[in-house]
């Protein structure tokens, strides 16, 4: 009897990779003996070893667009300091990490503000958000996909390129104002900007409103034109607050003594 048992599970084995079933290869055993101790019905036994191969691929799936994400590390809503920046609602931006109604039809958000105002925070947070509710989103300071796609129209590829962005549900441009008013890099970003308009969503941040993007755009007529594909269906972030870099730079030059702004195990003593 158990070299029969043996036989069927090595049977079994085969049959859960054919199917690619990678999870429910690994766990059946130990359900099963669950099963058998508990007395589950087929039908639960079932249930329960597929509800584990689907969680272990959504697992397994969000690992994969972490990785293709290239988000900054440690930015996530939850160490946000919405506080700091009054002028952004924190209901608002939970909102829009569900996604599925301005993802589904191309809209944008726009983010504007000085450096160190939390505008590349609050953007990587919010793609890890929607990744991890089922998107996809690629992460990339606005020159350097810049550069990538110059080398594509070099090589004849701009448009396979483009598309090839079309798997993200989101393209995150950070700091585009930092793109050289160069007429090959900013034809290849209206290019990309036109291609996308109300297809695919666009986050963008940016240093300079957009009354001083004739510094990023040489013609007029482009700029005139790219706004006006962004800022339709757009969400728009203003973010004028004091460089939370140096916020933090004058606290540590205050030196100790201070009370600390946050509670925190270290800080707490008991009564």
């Amino acid at each position: 009897m158990k070299t029969n048992n043996a036989v069927d599970a090595a049977k079994l084995s085969l049959l859960l990779n054919e199917l690619r079933l990678p999870a429910i290869k690994l766990m059946w055993p130990q359900f099963a003996e669950q099963a058998d101790k508990e007395g589950w019905p087929a039908a639960r036994f079932l249930a329960a070893i597929t509800e584990h191969e689907l969680a272990e691929r959504d697992r397994r799936r969000i690992e994969r667009h972490l990785a293709e994400a290239r988000l900054l590390p440690g930015k996530t809503l939850d160490s946000f300091a919405f506080e700091a920046v009054p002028m952004i609602s924190k209901a608002q931006v939970m909102a829009i990490t569900a996604g599925d109604s301005w993802l589904e039809k191309g809209a944008n958000i726009l983010c504007f503000g000085p450096p160190g105002g939390g505008k590349s925070h609050l953007a990587s947070a919010i793609g890890l958000a929607l990744i991890e509710n089922g998107w996809r989103v690629l992460f990339t300071r606005t020159t350097d996909l810049v550069q990538k796609l110059q080398v594509a129209r070099s090589e004849l590829g701009l448009e396979a390129a483009i598309s090839r962005l079309d798997r993200f549900h989101l393209l995150i441009l950070d700091d585009l104002a930092y793109v050289t008013k160069d007429q090959a890099e900013t034809s290849v970003l209206f290019e990309l900007i036109s291609a996308r308009y109300e297809r695919r969503s666009m986050l963008i941040t940016a240093n300079q409103p957009f009354g001083e993007w004739g510094k990023v755009f040489p013609d007029p007529a482009m700029t005139l034109a790219a706004v006006d594909r962004l800022v339709h269906h757009a969400t728009i972030f203003e973010m004028n607050v004091e460089s939370y870099r140096r916020r933090e730079a004058m606290e540590r030059k205050r030196g100790p003594g201070r009370p600390a702004s946050y509670a925190t195990p270290a800080n707490i003593t008991p009564d």
